[in-house]
């Protein structure tokens, strides 16, 4: 199943149930095909054309009755369909955002709480229910339930509800096919028909956000996974520490008070810390996790591949140091790219603030939520990226018929049920199994059954008979305030009140930067982060003792990192480490990005203040666009000095002398660097790794696993084919493999430059031995991809960007992908680049993630800010707004961002107004 689709299997069953799945869900994308051929008018009449097509387009002009509300609201477009909002109070205000991005977006959002709710099947049948059960056995729609029954304030679900009442109004007397197309070719497969949204749908959402930001899970999987061929050494290697010396953490001064308790930024830290360092393995608790890894590349990733690339770029100025005075603010979040963009533009106005009507912000949202997620209102600007915090434990079980073992006694699990309606079939019946540490994860598939039967364990560990279970313990299945947060941030007017909203943002942890009209800059970070009583989260623990586990309470958020004004005049957030766990005694994770990003930013706003210069907004616009490559600055000076005999591979060669490290999508020789770099990481590390981690279908000839001795050599050799996805796969290139390769680059005798012989290569004994090796591959792998003259190489033609619709454009016959899908674009920046264009090396140089919008807030100016979107506003698949923003996104332009009622006036093309 592809990330982020719903129309493909999950399946991890017997191969005979996986054919009759395929061949049924063909049968389905068949009469699909001829469907939207008759909707796009191909080699018919203009009848499916017009009624089709237009009658889910948006009523955009004129006026509507929309029941419930107290009073009229505009609704105003740009030319590029972005609506901003006008109201006389905050229930009129949700109610109408719920009815336009019901208009623009609904099935977007259809498809979206059916994923959260674990109800796929509902919508595309027997297909999903191995996804559907893995969903309702994490019950992200059970703790939105409790969030909102027993937690969320009142004013929070007022909100939510008249937001849910504007979605519904614009429901009523609908059929499928007037809300969107997508409905019209389902209806030829399955009678489904969209039901009444509720706030609970809205509040699922953020779960979904959580899953994809989870931290260090997959990572957690991998290192686990590489015991089975790496030992405690090599795997070291992989994770090397993050650089402090070389990276600057996010926040470079401040401790926790001694006298307060709680997180000072001009506090001294102590000298003996030493509280969030590791306390040792898991009593050698290293597992084969394959099937549970599997299993996760199957669920839908609404917000991209989980791990490597997921992050973001944030960064704030002092009007110190800026052209306006003010401080300026950008932000771009690293996301999957979708069609339509996970984001949606929108300003929410009240006509006058007062209690009735507390709003007036704009920036981006997501359909099927009220209120803005990153922008600006009329006191504050704030962006977020993610803060990487390991919020999720995998725990060992030891199993039996009645429960699990813990501390020496079988205790009960928690069991609930759940039925799934399954379209065009019988419903199904899943019986969830909870331990103390979480659900257990290793019911849902047969495959999951052998999770464990390999763990080395100590004498003290029970006997393991069939295998472990392994449960899921992750703070978003315990219900938290982010709704209240969000609503919170929009009203913010200071800094304690920004800090009294993020202390409310719990999951997923996010890095809050923060500006206001009075010249402030600042910085938190938020979280429901936990303490560990043992262990450090880097593998899977032993469920059945209670020395692990977490703590009832999570890291108090006075005392999480934070800065207001900090000296140097800017605060730079790109996943980098937060602060030098050598100055701070919590855990927040050891799984840091590796501040490749962060850091070139950083040394772009450096070298303009050092220069006496002062940052424009165009300068943080060009900074977004940067796409220097470090890894190519780190080994292109020593490729050069390798002498390759070969006339082909040495005329390759030549293209990167004088090349600046930039990737720019004309750029040959960022095409055979990259291409480089891959075989490089393949050589050196990929042909090592455990099959669980190498990309499907790609095949060796290894050592058999723990093999010694004088045996023959051929005998002891086994065929073996990789299991992750491409975009999942190891090494993916990203800067933690930066890192890896800095670190051995003076080793040049290390055995991980040692590849072993392959057809006409003698064995390589040296780093630049495979080097040399990696250049004449990734010159004959280009050869095969572009042509043999290199004149006609470029980056863009290998690192390609394809929009596909996220649900029926993701697979299946040509045709419907050419009816819903947009693209291909050739793309210039790169992995780990600031113009985050990501790329798996594993797997190949498609674009798997992307800066999903871009942002440069003109702090106090409003008006002259800067946005763009992925796509456009809107996700009706024949709309001029379906993609009208994606060839300026790939230019790296900028659309101006209007606030003020005279600007929003100006751009408005049409004006809706929804009247009681």
């Amino acid at each position: 199943m592809p990330a982020n689709t719903t129309a493909s299997s999950a399946a991890t069953g017997s191969a005979g149930a996986k054919t009759g799945r395929k061949k049924g869900r063909r049968a389905r994308l068949i009469v699909i095909v001829l469907v939207l051929a008759l909707v796009a008018g191909i080699g018919y009449g203009t009848f499916w054309s017009v009624t089709t097509v237009r009658a889910s387009y948006p009523q955009t002009t004129g006026s509507l009755k929309l029941d419930g509300l107290d009073g009229t609201v505009d609704v105003k477009r740009d030319s590029y369909g972005i609506p901003q909002l006008y109201a006389d109070s905050d229930a009129d205000l949700f109610r109408a955002q719920g009815f336009v991005q019901a208009q623009d977006r609904f099935w977007e959002m259809d498809v979206r709480r059916h994923m959260t709710a674990g109800r796929l099947s509902e919508m595309f049948g027997s297909g999903q229910v191995e996804t559907d059960s893995f969903l309702r056995t994490l019950g992200w729609r059970k703790v939105a339930q409790e969030e909102y029954d027993n937690v969320l304030s009142e004013a929070t679900k007022k909100n939510l509800q008249a937001y849910a009442d504007g979605v519904n109004a614009y429901l009523k007397g609908r059929d499928g096919k007037d809300i969107s197309v997508e409905y019209a070719a389902l209806g030829f497969t399955n009678d489904y028909k969209p039901t009444e949204w509720t706030p609970v749908d809205s509040v699922a959402w953020l779960k979904a956000m959580a899953w994809d930001l989870r931290g260090n899970m997959q990572d957690e999987i991998d290192r686990s996974l590489m015991t089975s061929r790496l030992d405690a050494k090599q795997i070291e290697d992989l994770y090397p520490a993050y650089p402090y010396a070389k990276h600057r953490p996010i926040v470079d001064q401040g401790a926790i008070s001694p006298v307060t308790g709680k997180f000072d930024p001009d506090a001294t830290p102590s000298d003996s810390l030493g509280s969030n360092t590791a306390q040792g393995a898991t009593e050698g608790l290293n597992t084969q996790l394959s099937a549970l890894s599997d299993t996760l590349d199957q669920i839908p990733a609404l917000l991209g591949p989980n791990g490597n690339g997921i992050g973001s770029n944030s960064w704030v100025v002092s009007g110190d140091y800026t052209t306006t005075g003010k401080p300026l603010l950008a932000n771009d979040p690293h996301l999957a790219p979708q069609l339509p963009s996970v984001w949606y533009q929108m300003g929410l106005h009240c006509r006058e603030i007062s209690a009735k009507c507390q709003y007036d912000t704009a920036g981006y949202t997501f359909s099927g939520m009220p209120g803005v997620i990153v922008g600006h209102n009329q006191d504050i600007a704030w962006g977020l990226t993610n803060l990487g915090a390991d919020v999720t434990d995998l725990f060992l079980e030891k199993v039996s018929g009645d429960g699990y073992l813990y501390d020496g006694k079988v205790k009960p699990f928690t069991t609930r049920e759940e039925t799934i309606k399954v379209a065009g079939g019988k419903d199904r019946t899943i019986t969830v199994r909870e331990t103390n540490n979480g659900p257990l994860v290793s019911d849902r598939s047969s495959e999951l059954e052998t999770v464990g039967q390999k763990a080395p364990v100590t004498n003290a560990a029970p006997d393991r008979a069939d295998g472990y279970g392994v449960a899921l313990k992750w703070t978003a299945l315990e219900p938290g305030k982010s709704m209240d947060a969000v609503f919170e941030l929009n009203r913010a007017k200071d800094f304690p009140a920004f800090r009294a909203a993020a202390a409310d943002f719990e999951v997923p942890s996010q890095n809050l930067i923060y500006a206001d009209t009075k010249g402030h800059i600042g910085y938190q970070a938020p979280g429901r982060i936990p303490v560990r009583l043992k262990g450090d989260g880097m593998m899977p623990s032993p469920g059945w003792s209670s020395a692990y586990g977490w703590k009832k309470d999570p890291v108090p958020f006075d005392e999480l990192p934070y800065e207001y004004d900090p000296k140097r005049g800017y605060i730079v957030t790109a996943n980098q480490a937060v602060i030098d766990e050598k100055k701070y005694p919590h855990l927040l994770t050891k799984d840091w990005g590796y501040g490749t990003r962060s850091q070139r930013i950083d040394d772009l706003i450096q070298s303009k203040i050092k220069g006496g210069g002062k940052i424009s907004t165009e300068d943080m616009q060009k900074m977004q666009m940067d796409n220097t490559s470090e890894i190519a600055a780190l080994l292109v000076p020593e490729l050069m000095k390798i002498d390759v005999p070969d006339k082909s591979v040495r005329e390759a060669q030549k293209l990167l002398e004088g090349w600046d490290y930039t990737q720019e999508p004309d750029s040959a020789a960022a095409a055979y660097f990259n291409a480089v770099w891959r075989n490089i990481l393949k050589l050196a590390f990929g042909n090592k790794l455990p099959k669980e981690l190498r990309v499907k279908g790609e095949c060796l000839n290894v050592p058999r696993a723990g093999g010694s001795g004088p045996v023959d050599e051929q005998r002891r050799l086994v065929r073996e084919c990789g299991r992750r996805d491409a975009d999942s796969a190891q090494p993916d290139g990203g800067d933690r493999w930066y890192q890896v390769v800095a670190d051995l680059m003076d080793d040049r005798n290390s055995d991980w430059w040692k590849a072993p012989k392959s057809g006409r290569y003698e064995p390589t004994e040296n780093r630049d031995q495979l080097f040399a090796r990696a250049m004449e591959d990734a010159r004959w792998e280009l050869t095969a991809k572009l042509g043999k003259d290199i004149s006609t190489w470029s980056w863009g033609r290998l690192h390609q960007l394809t929009l596909k619709n996220q649900t029926l454009g993701t697979e299946g016959p040509g045709l419907l992908q050419r009816a819903l899908n947009r693209g291909p674009w050739n793309i210039g920046g790169g992995e780990a680049a600031v113009n985050a264009t990501g790329w798996n090396a594993a797997g190949g140089y498609e674009v798997v993630w992307v800066p999903s919008m871009r942002m440069v807030v003109n702090v106090g100016d409003w008006d002259k800010s800067r946005w763009i979107n992925l796509t456009g506003a809107s996700g009706h698949a024949f709309s001029a707004h379906y993609t009208d923003q994606t060839d300026k996104w790939v230019n790296g332009e900028l659309l101006d961002w209007s606030f003020g009622t005279n600007a929003v006036t100006k751009a408005t093309t049409d004006t809706l107004t929804l009247k009681p």
